[in-house]
């Protein structure tokens, strides 16, 4: 069906070559209440590619592959958040799992915790403040922080952010850990060099391989397996097990559940998963 109304054509068969290009490259499974969202997304990238149709954006997409693919990925997801989200995890991190990971890793004295969907770096960096103000000096603890949106990657290793996304911050840390934005940047924080450079910002597929990722304790995947289907959350969450030790933890969203996806974890309470097997 074709809506006259509209400045580009865009009809079911448009709409399943967009559905077949995410799901296959990035997992994400798109449903018929998306066709709006795909529509008023997709027509911005093409009307700044000057094309004249989505079946020649399409075209264009398939043609070029992997890069214009992860920008077609950019343009229809959406990355809204803001520091200490769903605060519980953070007060878990600090009270719980990192004094079983000072007292577990003693002789090597490394932690890392991986933030897979990273987005504009929120995440990464309420986790960084959490290591700081609780591992003791002489550790090697870091933050893995990935997406597969490059353009968030690229705002999240800047570190500059509107002063509403620090709602969830409390004065004090604020005074701590951020700059205060003056002049032409007022309106504006921007976090301390200390918390950027104990975090390795970088762009991945989750559906790909995953070289980088090494030695994890703690994995954050919040709000990202919403876009998948049930095949694909499953293979994911294993995938997710392999990597982690015995124990290790798993924080997921809190419209998230591993009930009847997969069974390599217990529950303990708020999205907080450990690992069985």
């Amino acid at each position: 069906m074709i809506d006259s109304q509209r400045e580009f054509q865009f009809n079911d068969e448009d709409f399943q070559r967009v559905k077949k290009i995410v799901y296959d490259f990035a997992g994400i499974d798109l449903n018929e209440s998306k066709k709006n969202l795909v529509y008023n997304r997709l027509s911005k990238r093409i009307r700044f590619l000057e094309m004249e149709s989505f079946s020649e954006y399409l075209a264009y997409v398939e043609q070029q592959g992997e890069v214009e693919f992860v920008q077609l990925i950019n343009a229809i997801t959406t990355n809204l958040t803001f520091f200490f989200r769903e605060n519980h995890h953070f007060e878990y991190l600090a009270n719980t799992i990192i004094p079983s990971l000072l007292a577990k890793n003693d002789n090597k004295k490394t932690i890392r915790i991986w933030s897979a969907g990273c987005s504009t770096g929120e995440e990464p960096y309420s986790i960084a403040i959490v290591l700081k103000e609780t591992v003791p000096p002489g550790w090697d603890a870091k933050v893995i922080a990935t997406d597969l949106d490059s353009n968030v990657v690229n705002t999240a290793s800047n570190g500059i952010y509107p002063l509403e996304r620090l709602k969830g911050v409390s004065e004090e840390r604020k005074k701590r850990w951020f700059f205060k934005g003056t002049g032409s940047n007022q309106g504006s924080a921007k976090v301390k060099p200390e918390l950027q450079d104990i975090i390795e910002f970088g762009q991945l597929n989750l559906m790909a391989d995953w070289p980088q990722i090494k030695n994890v304790d703690v994995i954050f995947c919040r709000n990202v397996v919403i876009y998948f289907d049930k095949p694909t959350q499953s293979n994911l969450f294993d995938r997710y097990a392999n990597l982690l030790p015995d124990d290790g933890h798993l924080l997921i969203g809190h419209s998230e559940s591993l009930y009847k996806v997969c069974d390599r974890f217990e529950l303990l309470g708020q999205t907080i998963y450990k690992k069985l097997r």
